[in-house]
C-alpha cells in the first residue's frame, strides 16, 4: 500500500507548521514506497537542501528506517560505506528522513526535511509522520 496525495499533503502540512514554529526555512518531501516524490514543499530554504530531503525521504523509504539510523548502518561499515553511500542514485543518511507507517503499522512511504539543524530536521519529519499513524 501506497501513501496517497492526501495523506502526504496531510504529513507535509503538519511538518510545515512545526518548521514555521522554529521559523526557519527548510524543504521538505513525501515519496511513496517506491521513493517518489507524492508532494513537496520548499519553504524559502537554499536551493541545496531541495535534492538533500528528496534523498533523505527516499534513503529513509528504500530502507525502512529513518535516515539517520541508516547512517549509523553505513558508518560501521568501513570501506564498504562508499559503495552502499553511492548506491541507488546516491543515499543521504543523515538525520531527517522518517519512516510514514498507516494504522496498521505498515510503511507507506517515508518524509524528510532538510534546513535546519540534524534535530530539527528530524523533529519536523516526524511530526508530519505522526498524523498518519
Amino acid at each position: 500500500m501506497n501513501i496517497t496525495y492526501n495523506e502526504a499533503t496531510k504529513a507535509l502540512q503538519a511538518s510545515i507548521e512545526k518548521a514555521k514554529a522554529f521559523n526557519i526555512p527548510v524543504s521538505l518531501a513525501v515519496v511513496d514506497t517506491g521513493g517518489h516524490l507524492v508532494a513537496f514543499a520548499r519553504l524559502d530554504s537554499v536551493y541545496g537542501v531541495i535534492d538533500f530531503a528528496i534523498k533523505k525521504a527516499r534513503t529513509t523509504v528504500m530502507f525502512g528506517i529513518d535516515s539517520d539510523i541508516m547512517g549509523t548502518i553505513i558508518s560501521g561499515a568501513d570501506v564498504h560505506g562508499y559503495g552502499m553511500l553511492n548506491s541507488n542514485e546516491g543515499l543521504l543518511t543523515i538525520a531527517g528522513g522518517v519512516v510514514i507507517r498507516n494504522q496498521e503499522g505498515n510503511i507507506i512511504g517515508a518524509i524528510a526535511s532538510s534546513g535546519g539543524t540534524t534535530d530539527q530536521d528530524k523533529e519536523i519529519a516526524g511530526t508530519g509522520a505522526s498524523v498518519i499513524s
